[in-house]
């Protein structure tokens, strides 16, 4: 019962974080690239930075619990010897990327930022969700026993 209760933590953490990235890549990225202000990008990331970086947090905490649930633990982390483990192995690279993309704009996209280059924040937001649809595609994986 514990597993299923941790798993349900997560999907609801999944569905904010690649929802969020969804309605930002499908519905403000398009107005940001038209207008070429990135009005509409900052006040998404505003309101959406109080709740999705606690799921994304929720999302790595729920994770590496549920990886130890399947026999996964750090020891056996980028092993890939298992399906199991080849998924969740997949899953942590995969987010270490969204770390060091997210790090990136922050640190140097955002502020540097001049409302004629919006396609590179559209890039970026690309990737981003690109990266968590597969995160959930590779997290369904699991119920199958994995790839």
């Amino acid at each position: 019962m514990k597993h299923q209760i941790v798993l349900i933590i997560h999907l609801l953490a999944a569905t904010i974080w690649v929802g969020g990235h969804l309605i930002l890549l499908l519905r403000y990225a398009p107005k940001t690239i038209k207008s070429k202000s990135l009005n509409e990008i900052n006040l998404f990331r505003k309101n959406f930075e109080p709740i999705g970086i606690p799921s994304l947090l929720l999302l790595l905490i729920t994770g590496i619990i549920m990886a130890y649930n399947y026999d996964v633990s750090v020891d056996k982390w980028f092993s890939f010897e298992s399906s199991v483990e080849k998924i969740v192995n997949l899953k942590l690279i995969l987010f270490f990327c969204t770390i060091l993309l997210a790090f990136t704009a922050a640190k140097f996209l955002f502020p540097k930022l001049q409302n004629k280059h919006s396609y590179i924040v559209w890039i970026f937001i690309f990737l981003v969700t690109s990266i968590a649809v597969t995160m959930l595609i590779l997290g369904s994986l699991i119920r199958i026993g994995g790839f």
